[in-house]
C-alpha cells in the first residue's frame, strides 16, 4: 500500500523539515494556525501573556465569580483563538501573517457575551429562578454560536458537528424511537441550559478554567527551563546502550516527557523528530519506529504527576482530590510502560538490533551538574503527595521554574561569557522576563484547543441533562448488565473508544463520562473505577484504528505505512486495553485497598504483561515461540493479570513451564 502524502488536515501538504521528517502540528485536529507578525504579533502575544496573568491572579490571590471566571475563559480565550486560527487552510506553503477584518469582527461578540455577565451578574443570577431576558437569550445563542465556530477552527469539524446534533435532538425527541424518545424542550430553555452553569459555562469548564490552564502553565515553563530536554537527555543514558536502545530510550521519555504534556500529539511532535530517526538508523523499521513513539506519547495522558485534562475533569466530577486521582493512576501507567518496554527489547531480540554507542550518549557527570531542570517536576510531586492542593503545587513549580531560569542564567553569563555582576544580573533579568512571556504566551496557545473542546462537551454535557437521555442510556447498561456485567463493560469500552475517533481525547473523555459513567455506577461499578475505565479508553483512541491521530502523526513523520502503524501501536499498546478490566475485577490496580495486594497485584500483572508481549511478539527469551505456546503464554497473561489468587497460580505455573522449555531449546542468548 502506497501511502497518501502527509496533509495539514485541510487536504494541503504539509511541510518536510530538512532531515526529510513531516511537520506535524502540535494540536490533535487542529485546523490552518496563523503565524501573525508585526504588531499584530507583538498584540497577540501580549494580550495571551495577560489573558494567562489573569488566570493565575484570579486562581492564586484574588478570586472572582465562577460565572465570569468561566465566561471570561471561554470567550477571550476565543477571541484570541479567531486571531490565531484561520477558519480555512490556505495554499500549501502559504502563512497568514494579519488578522482579516471578518475576524476582528468576530471578537467583538466575544467581548461582549463576557461584559453581559460582569455588568449584569445580580440581574442574571436572580432570573435564573424567573426567566431570561431577550439579552440572556441572545447572548446565549451568540455564545453557543462562537463555541462551535471557535471549535471548529482548532479542534476540527467533528466535535461542533456532535454539539449540533445534541442541539437539534432536544427538538426532535418528540419523534424518536425507543430509549431516545422525550417530549422535547422549548427553545429558550434550550439556549439557557445549554449555555448556562449546566452547559457551556458549566462544570467542564470550570476544571479548564482553574486546574488546566494551571497546569498547562506550569508544563510551559518547564519546556522553557529545557526541562525536556534533560529528561530526553537522561532517558538517552539510562537505555540508550541497550539492546533496542532508541526504542526504549521513546519508551522511558514517553514516561518522563508525558509527565509535562497532556497531548498525545504534542508528544510526538516533541519528541518524535528526535526519536523516530534514531530508531531508524539502528535498524528499526518505519512503522515500528512511529508506533513505539506514537503508543509511548499516548501514555503521557495517563501518567502521574500532570495526566490528562480529562483527570481534572474527573477529579471535580467526583469530588476527590486530584492526587487521589493521579495515585489511582500510577500502576496502570507503570504498566503501561511496562508493555512498551518489554515489546521493544523483544523486537530487538528478534531482530538482532544493538544500542546506540556510548561516545553518542550524554555523560552521567553531564546531567549530575543539570540535576536541578528535574527540581520542579520532583517539588510539584512532593506538594502533591504532602496533601496541599494542585494550585499550589503548580504555583510553587512555576516560582521554582523561574529561579531555575534565572540561576541558569546568571551562570551562564558570568561563567561563561566572563560578564561583571551588575551586568550579569540585568541580563539574565531580561532574559528571564524573555522567556517567562514566551512560557505565557506559549501556555495560552496550547490552552486554545482545551477551551473549545471543553465548552463544546459542555454542550454535550448539557443536552444529556436537560432531556434525560443519559438516564435511559444507564437503563440500556442495567438490561445488558443483567444478562452480563462483562458485555455491559464491554459496551461501555466500545462507546469511549468511537467517541474518541472523531474527536480530542478531553473531549471523548467528558462526552462518554457524562452517557456511559452514571450507567456503570448504577450497575454497581465503583465511581472512581467507572470514570478511570472510560478515562483510559478515551485516551486509547488515539492509536486505536481507524482514527488514531498519535499513530497517523508518527507515520507522517516517519514516512510509514499509517494504517500497519495503527495495528502495531495496538499491539504495543494492548496490556493497557486489558488493564482497566483488571481493576474493575480488582481496584487494587489503582491503588485502593491494602498495601499488599496492591503490591501482589502490581507484581503478577507485571509478569502477565511480559507474557502478553511474548505471545504477540512470538519470541521469548532467547528465541520464537511456536503457535501453541503463544497462546500458552497469552492465557498466562491473562491469568496474572486477574488479581485472584488461583489465577495467580495458574499463570505462575504456566510461565514457569514457558521459562522451563525456552531455556532447554534455547540455551544460548541470541543477542548480548
Amino acid at each position: 500500500m502506497v501511502n497518501p502524502p502527509a496533509t495539514n488536515g485541510q487536504g494541503q501538504a504539509a511541510p518536510a523539515s530538512a532531515e526529510g521528517v513531516v511537520a506535524i502540528d502540535d494540536m490533535e485536529f487542529a485546523s490552518a494556525r496563523r503565524d501573525l507578525a508585526g504588531w499584530q504579533g507583538l498584540a497577540w502575544r501580549a494580550a495571551a501573556a495577560g489573558f494567562v496573568l489573569w488566570h493565575l491572579w484570579i486562581l492564586l490571590v484574588d478570586p472572582v465569580d465562577p460565572t465570569i471566571s468561566r465566561a471570561v475563559h471561554v470567550f477571550l480565550g476565543a477571541a484570541l483563538g479567531f486571531a490565531l486560527f484561520a477558519p480555512r487552510a490556505v495554499g500549501a506553503g502559504e502563512v497568514e501573517r494579519r488578522v482579516p477584518w471578518y475576524d476582528w469582527a468576530l471578537m467583538i461578540p466575544c467581548l461582549l457575551v463576557p461584559a453581559h455577565y460582569i455588568l449584569d451578574a445580580d440581574g442574571i443570577e436572580m432570573r435564573s429562578f424567573m426567566g431570561p431576558n431577550w439579552q440572556d437569550l441572545l447572548a446565549s445563542g451568540v455564545g453557543m454560536a462562537l463555541v462551535l465556530e471557535f471549535a471548529r477552527r482548532t479542534a476540527g469539524a467533528v466535535m461542533p458537528l456532535i454539539a449540533i446534533v445534541f442541539i437539534a435532538y432536544c427538538f426532535v425527541g418528540p419523534w424518536m424511537p425507543g430509549i431516545l424518545y422525550h417530549r422535547g424542550v422549548a427553545w429558550d430553555q434550550v439556549l439557557v441550559e445549554l449555555f448556562g452553569n449546566n452547559g457551556v459555562l458549566g462544570t467542564i469548564i470550570q476544571v479548564s478554567a482553574s486546574f488546566i490552564i494551571l497546569f498547562v502553565t506550569f508544563a510551559a515553563f518547564l519546556q522553557a527551563s529545557k526541562a525536556g530536554d534533560y529528561f530526553n537527555d537522561f532517558a538517552l543514558a539510562l537505555v540508550g546502550r541497550a539492546r533496542g536502545g532508541p526504542a526504549k530510550v521513546t519508551v522511558v521519555s514517553g514516561i518522563l516527557f508525558g509527565t509535562i504534556s497532556g497531548s498525545a500529539v504534542a508528544n510526538v511532535v516533541a519528541s518524535g523528530a528526535f526519536t523516530i530517526p534514531m530508531m531508524r538508523r539502528v535498524g528499526y523499521d518505519r512503522e515500528t519506529a512511529a508506533a513505539v513513539e506514537a503508543t509511548s506519547s499516548t501514555g503521557g495522558q495517563i501518567t502521574p504527576p500532570v495526566m490528562g485534562a480529562g483527570a481534572f475533569i474527573m477529579a471535580e466530577v467526583l469530588g476527590r482530590a486530584y492526587a487521589d486521582i493521579a495515585l489511582a493512576g500510577l500502576i496502570p501507567a507503570l504498566l503501561f510502560y511496562l508493555a512498551n518496554y518489554i515489546h521493544c527489547d523483544l523486537n530487538a531480540r528478534k531482530a538482532g538490533i544493538r544500542g546506540l554507542p556510548r561516545e553518542e550518549l550524554p555523560r552521567w557527570v553531564d546531567l549530575g551538574r543539570r540535576a536541578y531542570m528535574a527540581a520542579p517536576l520532583v517539588l510539584l510531586i512532593v506538594i502533591l503527595l504532602m496533601g496541599y492542593s494542585p494550585f499550589r503545587a503548580a504555583a510553587i513549580g512555576i516560582a521554582a521554574t523561574i529561579v531555575i531560569m534565572l540561576g541558569t542564567a546568571l551562570v551562564h553569563r558570568m561563567a561563561l561569557r566572563g560578564e561583571g555582576i551588575g551586568g550579569a544580573i540585568g541580563g539574565a533579568a531580561w532574559e528571564t522576563l524573555k522567556a517567562i512571556e514566551a512560557a505565557l504566551s506559549g501556555s495560552a496557545k496550547e490552552t486554545m484547543q482545551l477551551i473549545a473542546v471543553c465548552a463544546a462537551a459542555g454542550i454535550v454535557a448539557g443536552v444529556i441533562g436537560l432531556t434525560g437521555v443519559g438516564g435511559r442510556f444507564a437503563t440500556m447498561l442495567l438490561d445488558i448488565a443483567g444478562a452480563s456485567v462483562f458485555l455491559a463493560m464491554l459496551f461501555a469500552m466500545v462507546v469511549a473508544i468511537i467517541l474518541g475517533m472523531g474527536v480530542p481525547t478531553t473531549a471523548a473523555y467528558a462526552i462518554a463520562a457524562a452517557v456511559v459513567a452514571p450507567g456503570l455506577i448504577r450497575i454497581g461499578v465503583d465511581p472512581l473505577v467507572a470514570h478511570m475505565f472510560i478515562f483510559y479508553f478515551a485516551i486509547l483512541s488515539a492509536i486505536t484504528p481507524p482514527v488514531a491521530l498519535a499513530s497517523f502523526a508518527a507515520a507522517s513523520m516517519a514516512g510509514a505505512d499509517m494504517w500497519r502503524t495503527s495495528v502495531i501501536a495496538v499491539k504495543l499498546g494492548l496490556a493497557t486495553f486489558i488493564v482497566p478490566f483488571m481493576f474493575w475485577l480488582s481496584p487494587a490496580l489503582l491503588a485502593q485497598g491494602d498495601l499488599l495486594p496492591i503490591l501482589q497485584s502490581f507484581v503478577t500483572a507485571g509478569l502477565g504483561v511480559w507474557l502478553l508481549a511474548c505471545s504477540t511478539e512470538g519470541w521469548m527469551m532467547n528465541g520464537h515461540l511456536p503457535l501453541p505456546l503463544r497462546l500458552a503464554a497469552a492465557a498466562g497473561g491473562l491469568a496474572l493479570m486477574i488479581p485472584e489468587g488461583i489465577t495467580d497460580v495458574a499463570g505462575l505455573a504456566i510461565c514457569a513451564g514457558l521459562v522451563f522449555w525456552q531455556r532447554r531449546t534455547f540455551p544460548e542468548e541470541r543477542l548480548a
